[in-house]
């Protein structure tokens, strides 16, 4: 990845345009329009970005979504056809918890990572069975052995008890086991309805109180997860959980052979990543937009493997200077 560290810069302003867009639509209870808006707002703002992205994990098939898709090459540089604009694979989740966002509810963001050609697994639409832990547990979960396991290991390399540990866990009705499991271990529990890329991030933010991440969610979201946690030397292990045999085969389509197989977390994302995201709203990860008369102010993150930097930007957005931002918002 060429200049990387100016590329991490520029790929915020896609995040932080995504974000106004979604944010506007915050508590109207249209999780497909907030995702809309989020979609056109990245996609419009990719053009003025001085790359050569694919788009490996995105908003589905071409046959599925307008723009965004898997395959879609988006940036400056292919529209100029200059051969030196740096080559990339994308990530991206416009908005990650469109739930969140349609009930006004904490921790919607809008994501991106980007890795060099071929860094990425080309994750199907599917589930996938994730533990995610921060630093201090690195190395030593284990997605092989039971939830209980891997709980007391944690707080053995944490020097804690179990009982002093606390879990973060998405809120679905396939979870009933794990929850009653950990119940029965003593470590507390955060139940969210959605978001588990910012859940994965919470385990390398000492502030957040989450220790570790457990369950099944998106599998494309679990490769943005693991692009993060590899910038802040956090862990990961994976697995796919097919919902039908179509599932199946469009993973062995994608080149994926073994449906058992364990993805440690540079499986996932390898190689110089990137990640950067913005609050849509308010959250324990970032901060939500805040709009005031004529403007906005939004709270972001930056981060890159290979610096170890992680950067919190705090942005005041001014509509009548900012075109963008007004196509985006409706605030002509």
């Amino acid at each position: 990845m060429l200049n990387d560290r100016n590329l991490a810069l520029e790929v915020v302003r896609v995040t932080e345009m995504a974000a106004l867009a979604s944010a506007r639509q915050m508590g109207f209870g249209d999780r497909n329009h907030a995702d809309h808006v989020a979609v056109e707002a990245m996609r419009h703002m990719f053009d003025s970005i001085d790359i050569r992205g694919t788009v490996v994990i995105g908003e589905g098939e071409r046959d599925e979504a307008p723009m965004l898709y898997i395959g879609e090459r988006v940036g400056a540089g292919w529209v100029a056809d200059d051969a030196r604009s740096p080559k990339v694979d994308i990530a991206v989740d416009p908005l990650e918890g469109t739930n969140l966002c349609a009930t006004g509810a904490p921790d919607a963001i809008s994501v991106i990572a980007i890795a060099d050609d071929g860094q990425f697994l080309n994750a199907p639409d599917t589930y996938m069975e994730k533990i995610a832990v921060g630093p201090e547990a690195r190395g030593v979960i284990d997605l092989r052995e039971s939830w209980t396991w891997n709980l007391e290991q944690i707080a053995r390399v944490k020097n804690r008890k179990v009982q002093d540990l606390t879990t973060i866990i998405l809120d679905r009705p396939r979870h009933a086991d794990l929850i009653g499991e950990v119940r029965q271990t003593g470590a507390r529990i955060r139940l969210i309805g959605d978001g588990d890329v910012s859940a994965a991030i919470m385990t390398c933010k000492e502030e957040s109180g989450i220790d570790v991440l457990f369950g099944t969610g998106g599998a494309p979201e679990g490769v943005i997860a693991a692009a993060a946690l590899r910038c802040v030397n956090g862990d990961m292990q994976a697995r796919l959980k097919f919902r039908s045999d179509e599932e199946r085969a469009r993973a062995l389509a994608m080149g994926i052979v073994d449906e058992h197989r364990i993805y440690h977390l540079d499986d996932l994302a390898s190689g110089h990543v990137m990640f950067a995201a913005t609050g849509v709203t308010q959250g324990s990860f970032l901060d939500g937009v805040r709009f005031f008369g004529g403007g906005a102010k939004t709270e972001s993150v930056v981060m890159r493997s290979r610096s170890g930097t992680v950067r919190v930007m705090q942005s005041t957005h001014h509509f009548e200077t900012k075109p963008t931002a007004t196509w985006m918002t409706g605030l002509e």
